[in-house]
């Protein structure tokens, strides 16, 4: 158990193992729009900030960040064995990114898509992209999704994804 406590007990016991994707443009946080992406140092803090909420859930977080798609397929054809379910912020493969949608629904397990801006909001708000609004290749497959809120989306999507995983009438089979 980590020493940050935040709040929320989840109700099952059972060891889960979640596996984060960030792809293209990702490795590149800390560098990016604040307006946007907030003040997040660099994608080690966010997978740091995602790691140790995991672990004060009993949850395993093992996280991957790759500007090439073939380097993320790889890491989701390698991890499908041994991982309950996927956050995945496609990023740069939003609008794309057709094989590695059809890497995740292949896997059989649960995941949810992130982003930390509102994709679906236009640019003039305060949380939409420049040159948003974007339509989400992913979001037609993934169990569920999180955006709109900077580096706390990720928060809201492993809470989400662990919650689902420990009731058993939510996801049925894929849980197990």
């Amino acid at each position: 158990m980590s020493d940050t406590d935040y709040g929320w007990r989840r109700p099952g016991a059972r060891e889960l193992h979640i596996t984060l994707i960030d792809g293209p443009n990702m490795p590149n946080l800390g560098q990016r729009n604040k307006r946007v992406y907030g003040p997040i140092a660099s994608i080690g803090a966010l997978h740091d900030y995602v790691k140790d909420i995991g672990a004060s859930l009993g949850v395993t977080v093992e996280a991957l960040t790759s500007n090439h798609e073939g380097v993320i397929l790889d890491a989701i054809h390698e991890s499908a064995g041994r991982t309950d379910a996927y956050i995945l912020n496609p990023a740069g493969l939003t609008k794309t990114g057709e094989a590695t949608r059809h890497a995740l629904e292949e896997t059989g397990r649960p995941w949810v898509e992130t982003h930390f801006s509102n994709i679906s909001a236009p640019p003039w708000s305060g949380r939409g992209l420049p040159g948003g609004p974007w339509e989400s290749n992913f979001t037609r497959s993934a169990t569920g999704m999180s955006m709109g809120l900077r580096h706390h989306s990720y928060l809201g999507a492993l809470v989400s994804l662990v919650s689902a995983l420990d009731d058993e009438g939510f996801l049925g089979k894929l849980a197990e």
